[in-house]
């Protein structure tokens, strides 16, 4: 296995096994996203979370991979996709993806259940960024109907409070887990196919010699307070 590169050119063991042809349709920007983060949502996200069209679908976060969430859920046509996360221009771009629903812990806003689809069901998925601060759980875990699924989506650094002691008789289906990346061929092919423009996903872009600014400027967004609410839905 590779940690992980940032370079030019790569070296990689058993390549045959590893590594996938990227079609011409594909941009290469684009592409990057294949690496990691739409796998993630996806697999750990999407596919733990058992999403089935005419689900209701909540996703706390609109970080990179919660966004990928967004966009690989509605591979499976579900009747409402709710974003929620504390930036206003997160959610805006949420939006121009797909979400039928923002909202921010900010705002006071809740979402009423008379404006979902009567058609919804019980499942949804709650895609964590990395290092998620508690509030996205508690978002998660009190937007779940009984019978619902929560995917735990992220690396964790920190104990989590998850109050089993409420949770337990919802009878929630509760996952965790770590990118397989098997779903990646499948993913491009969608890509390659969709109308969706993936490239908003991309904010930034820094020569390689300039990888070392990228990571503070990544670091730094991290260390902000602009998360620190917590939530809870109807």
């Amino acid at each position: 296995m590779i940690d992980g590169t940032q370079a030019e050119y790569v070296r990689t063991p058993y390549a045959d096994n590893s590594l996938v042809p990227l079609p011409d349709n594909v941009n290469e920007e684009v592409a990057l996203l294949l690496s990691d983060a739409l796998p993630t949502a996806h697999e750990i996200g999407v596919q733990y979370g058992d999403v089935k069209p005419g689900d209701t679908v909540f996703i706390a976060g609109a970080g990179p991979v919660g966004m990928s969430a967004l966009l690989t859920a509605q591979l499976y046509s579900p009747a409402a996709i709710i974003v929620c996360d504390m930036d206003e221009n997160r959610l805006k771009l949420a939006k121009e993806l797909g979400a039928t629903h923002t909202v921010s812990p900010a705002s006071g806003r809740r979402i009423s259940n008379k404006s979902l689809p009567s058609s919804a069901s019980t499942a949804w998925t709650a895609p964590s960024k990395p290092s998620a601060s508690p509030p996205h759980g508690i978002c998660a875990k009190t937007s779940s109907k009984p019978g619902g699924h929560i995917a735990v989506v992220g690396v964790h650094g920190q104990s989590v409070d998850f109050k089993l002691e409420k949770l337990w008789i919802k009878n929630l289906a509760i996952t965790t887990g770590l990118v397989n990346a098997n779903t990646t061929e499948m993913l491009m092919k969608a890509i390659s196919s969709s109308s969706v423009d993936y490239t908003k996903m991309l904010t930034h872009r820094f020569q390689i010699q300039r990888i070392g600014k990228s990571l503070r400027r990544v670091q730094t967004r991290r260390r902000k307070p602009s998360h620190e609410s917590g939530f809870e839905a109807d």
